[in-house]
């Protein structure tokens, strides 16, 4: 009786790894056993950056909204403060791009804000 090595699956399994490293350098792309620690190491990056670019995203609105609220004359803590208390709820994300794309509409926010202080 021949023996069976099931080749259709390993295929299919080598198969798989080489899809994933394309596109990597040297070794890491044509072999499996280095493409395998290759593509592990690069799926671990993934899961963690797709919680990290969350944060990054959230610092540099915070640091747009800042630099437009000091134009304003308010600092970015006593801006958001003065929002919450004349009960302006936006986020973050829609007020960093009205302090780069609207500068008028972000001052009557900012005006807003002054007044609820």
């Amino acid at each position: 009786m021949p023996r069976a090595t099931n080749n259709p699956a390993a295929k299919q399994r080598r198969k798989r790894i080489l899809k994933r490293t394309k596109g990597f350098f040297g070794a890491k792309k044509g072999q499996i056993r280095e493409g395998r620690h290759a593509a592990d190491r690069a799926m671990a990056y993934a899961y963690r950056d797709r919680k990290t670019r969350k944060r990054d995203f959230r610092r540099l609105w915070i640091t747009r909204i800042n630099a437009a609220a000091r134009l304003n004359g308010l600092s970015y803590s006593t801006f958001i403060n003065g929002l919450k208390k004349a009960e302006i709820d936006i986020d973050r994300k829609v007020l960093a791009d009205l302090a780069v794309h609207d500068a008028g509409g972000f001052a009557r926010l900012a005006d807003a804000a002054k007044s609820a202080l």
